[in-house]
């Protein structure tokens, strides 16, 4: 069986959760099937993957228009493929017109849904509407679509209703426990303006609505003052909500000490690290499929603090391996909470009673890590993505 592999994200250009994904999955497959993968940018030394540029003449264009021409490549380059696996919006379309021209089912893993992140129109303008419909027309069409939690499966069928339900499949995110394990690393750590001796929460995330992050900071303002604040944050969606959250920082400066802002990519080695020196991992997100994050702070045997939205609740154990935040959100995709002063207060307390036994929160971490290696592995979610695969030939 030949499986091709359609993705915007993959090593070494990896910003976000489909492309670990994406890289976790293609890694074992190898091992059981012939993967070509099939990916945006520059070329790359990996053997079996090509990448595609976008076209030269549609260089200066709308970003979602630059993205339908790189998947007009990908859809011409699967020639001779037994199935094609898309992920995210940006590779649907390439997917849904590859299963057309060469007569093979297209499969495709729901990562996050354009309905549900409306802000997009800040970042693409005209663009989300046509992302928007290349993904609909993708999941009407696909002969197999995977979510990846019960949560997300609900979502999508929610959002398109004309999806046959017996064709989504529930397939977690995974985790790799042997590149992500805690590390103890003082000296790393303080290099990077943390205090390994105070106790600390923890983000890591991309700057972008979804991620909750301007919530976290009004919360913060409310911890106590003993607690630091690291955000590993970075590759903002606009420069509208970078500035919204360079000011929240700015004002959390002038009121409190421990806020350590970084801002760069760092590397696993060194995120090990900082998240191993953390007391509690914070997920502050108002939509989040799964959140590959949370199980990589649970690989790290950190406890987790996330909000009970999405696929977290799937992943985040409440009271065993950290702590759910509730949240009641307004129903326009948005995922805005009903009453914002309230899921701040909330996630607060929450933070802060993490914080307040460090002998609690070391023990959640470690039930995190074994709910991780019990629930999360590779080899697990390549086999069920396997059976997926199988139903459509």
């Amino acid at each position: 069986m030949r499986v091709d592999v359609l993705s915007r994200e993959y090593p070494p250009d990896v910003y976000g959760g489909a492309g670990v994904h994406v890289q976790n999955l293609v890694e074992v497959l190898r091992s059981r099937i012939d993967v070509e993968v099939r990916t945006f940018g520059e070329p790359r030394d990996e053997r079996s993957v090509t990448a595609y540029p976008e076209p030269e003449t549609l260089s200066g264009a709308n970003a979602a228009l630059r993205t339908f021409g790189v998947d007009l490549g990908i859809a011409a380059g699967c020639a001779g493929t037994d199935l094609v696996h898309s992920h995210t919006w940006y590779a649907n379309l390439a997917g849904h017109l590859a299963g057309l021209l060469h007569g093979v089912p297209h499969v495709l893993t729901a990562h996050s849904l354009e309905p549900l992140r409306p802000w997009k129109a800040e970042q693409l303008g005209g663009g989300y509407a046509l992302s928007s419909w290349a993904e609909k027309t993708a999941y009407e069409s696909a002969s197999a679509v995977i979510a990846v939690s019960a949560g997300m499966r609900d979502d999508i069928l929610r959002c398109y209703p004309s999806v046959d339900p017996a064709r989504v499949r529930v397939v977690h995110n995974g985790i790799d426990l042997a590149g992500w394990t805690r590390t103890e690393d003082e000296a790393t750590v303080r290099g990077l303006g943390i205090d390994p001796d105070r106790p600390s929460v923890v983000f890591v995330g991309r700057i972008t609505r979804q991620k909750g992050l301007p919530y976290l900071l009004r919360a913060a303002a409310l911890l106590p003052p003993e607690i630091q604040l690291v955000l590993c944050a970075g590759a903002p969606d606009t420069p509208e909500i970078m500035a919204e959250v360079s000011g929240l920082v700015d004002e959390l400066r002038r009121t409190r000490e421990g806020v350590v802002w970084i801002q760069r990519m760092l590397p696993r080695d060194e995120l090990c690290a900082v998240l191993s020196a953390a007391t509690t991992f914070v997920c502050p997100s108002v939509y989040e499929p799964l959140g590959i994050v949370n199980l990589e702070a649970m690989a790290c045997q950190v406890a987790v603090v996330g909000t009970a939205t999405g696929g977290i609740p799937e992943v985040v154990d409440d009271g065993v391996t950290g702590l759910l935040v509730p949240i009641e959100q307004v129903d326009d995709g948005t995922g805005t909470p009903l009453d914002p002063d309230r899921f701040v207060a909330d996630l607060a307390a929450a933070l802060t009673d993490a914080c307040s036994d460090t002998e609690r929160a070391r023990a959640w971490g470690r039930a995190g890590h074994e709910r991780a290696e019990k629930h999360f592995s590779w080899e697990a979610i390549a086999e069920t993505t396997l059976e997926v695969y199988r139903s459509v030939l």
